[in-house]
């Protein structure tokens, strides 16, 4: 099937936009060679931005009293539509980000499985925590009310995609599905490095929309590159909610500005993330050379472009660097990759050059640009005291590079672990003779900072299920009491609702005595799924 892309936004489910070829129209460009790929794309205009969150307040309005299961069939739908967007997605995402196929084939596959679960999720109905405390007449000295309490979508979230993940964490990636779910509108923000992928994207949940007989407004797709574009969509009176993941810079600056808003709203940024590994040194002596294979390969996936990179290593107990000089080795032998885009790769080569000038720090592995946006890997290596004492190390390099800092002591490695800020993982190796009392202060030091702990493991596997935390402390995230991947990360884009001695025909199902909806509830501490026989007002 042959997808022609037409550089235009998807607003109301229609496809609009000042002429494509005006002053403010782009491309994106090929990682590999720098050439502009076909076609222009349209910068959104301030009408247009209107426009988007005008449709999808009123989508908003419009299901409210829909069967509350309603987006399970959406997601479903979309999920359909992706994988009939065939070879066309594959092609247009591998031309815009020098992903290999079988990568991006993986990432639909992971993509279209998370609508699903979600869809699972939304259908069977208990994610709303409907909690019921029964009235009580006669409680002295005063009655007690009836309340009861469930979660409710927030309204129009805007939705910022990730580079790195074009497909699972862009346009219709864990944001969108999770926003969706919980039964709200999504205006999703295009990634200009990207926007043919957005575009596909975005007209297969145009077609899953009109398929089930939605409000088109429900999705919205706005192509641009110009930060006042984002700070629009953010600063809009209608926008409830913003998902973002990207850099440091951009995911504090979004955040700043719905802070400053006269209605501040919660922005839920995935942000920069070390991604701590410690190596005690029962684990270094009996191990070192397959940690270091598998380390490299970790720390190279995907050109070092995973959120979930390991970019520092903590090796405590290494005298005769087995682990190191193994490590260098493996690094040294990779072969140059093509990064996302140029910007990206300037910016991590200029981080790694600002690396290679700090007091104490030596480059085991020095890399190379060239090309378009080619990059070869390197690695640092520096002292506990030295990583103490220079802030600048304790910075995120993106891109296939890292640091290994030599520790004396276990104890030295946990002062490391202290001076860093949140991140999304901490990584800990642990040998048959290692002593637990150290292993439980290396663990207790990383539950302080990370959303996830990995014991013998390398963290660049994300697995999406209903347990994962795939967040942490700031700066890795701006709320580290959410998660984006998994089920739990619907609770982002929802918020608690009491009703106090409501009506029943005017409470929602989830609320009411019968239970329509079959799902389990809260009822008086009691955890069921029965309906409350007796009147309780």
């Amino acid at each position: 099937m042959n997808h022609q892309l037409s550089g235009r936004h998807l607003i109301d489910g229609r496809w609009v936009a000042a002429a494509p070829a005006d002053d403010g129209a782009f491309s994106s460009l090929s990682p590999m060679t720098g050439e502009a790929l076909a076609p222009h794309f349209s910068e959104a205009t301030p009408a247009e931005v209107e426009s988007a969150l005008s449709a999808a307040r009123k989508s908003f309005v419009a299901v409210h009293d829909l069967d509350p299961r309603w987006p399970a069939a959406l997601l479903e739908a979309i999920a359909a539509r992706i994988e009939s967007l065939g070879d066309d997605l594959l092609q247009r995402g591998e031309a815009e980000t020098a992903l290999p196929r079988a990568r991006l084939t993986g990432e639909r596959a992971r993509t279209c499985s998370q609508l699903r679960m979600f869809a699972e999720l939304v259908r069977e109905g208990s994610w709303v925590e409907a909690v019921i405390d029964q009235s009580d007449p006669n409680r002295q000295p005063l009655p007690k009310p009836d309340i009861r309490r469930m979660l409710r979508p927030r309204g129009p979230v805007v939705v910022f995609g990730a580079s790195n993940f074009p497909f699972a964490f862009g346009t219709c990636g864990g944001d969108t599905a999770s926003a969706l779910a919980g039964g709200n509108p999504v205006i999703v923000k295009g990634h200009p490095s990207h926007p043919g992928t957005s575009e596909l994207f975005a007209i297969a949940v145009s077609m899953a929309i009109d398929e089930c007989k939605l409000p088109p407004g429900l999705f919205a797709l706005l192509q641009g590159r110009q930060n006042e574009l984002s700070a629009q969509l953010v600063q809009h009176a209608d926008t409830q909610a913003v998902g973002f993941t990207g850099s440091l810079r951009a995911g504090r600056a979004l955040f700043d500005l719905a802070s400053r808003r006269e209605k501040p709203i919660p922005v839920y940024a995935e942000m920069g993330s070390l991604n701590p590994v410690v190596i005690l040194p029962a684990a270094a002596n009996e191990r070192a050379g397959p940690i270091a294979r598998d380390l490299a390969a970790s720390l190279l996936l995907g050109g070092g472009q995973f959120c979930t990179k390991p970019g520092v290593v903590f090796v405590v107990g290494d005298p005769e660097r087995r682990f190191a000089d193994a490590l260098a080795q493996h690094v040294q032998s990779a072969p140059a990759v093509t990064m996302l885009n140029r910007n990206l790769r300037d910016t991590f080569a200029e981080r790694a050059a600002l690396i290679s000038r700090s007091n104490g720090v030596i480059a085991a592995v020095s890399g190379k640009s060239s090309g378009h946006a080619d990059q070869t890997a390197v690695l640092f290596e520096t002292t506990a005291e030295e990583f103490l004492h220079n802030p600048r190390l304790h910075e995120e390099a993106f891109g296939p590079g890292g640091i290994v800092v030599q520790c004396d002591s276990s104890a030295q490695a946990i002062s490391c672990v202290e001076a860093l800020g949140g991140n999304l993982t901490g990584t800990i190796h642990i040998g048959k003779a290692e002593d637990q009392a150290t292993v439980a202060l290396v663990l207790r030091s990383l539950e302080n900072i990370v959303g996830r702990i990995i014991i013998n493991g390398y963290p660049t596997g994300v697995e999406v299920c209903h347990a994962i935390v795939h967040g942490g402390p700031y700066p890795a995230t701006t709320d580290s009491g959410t998660t984006s991947v998994g089920t739990a990360a619907m609770r982002r884009f929802v918020r608690p609702l009491a009703y106090q001695n409501t009506p029943q025909e005017i409470l929602p199902p989830a609320l009411q005595d019968d239970n329509p909806l079959g799902i389990l509830r809260l009822i008086d501490g009691e955890r069921t799924d029965r309906r409350i026989e007796s009147p309780t007002r």
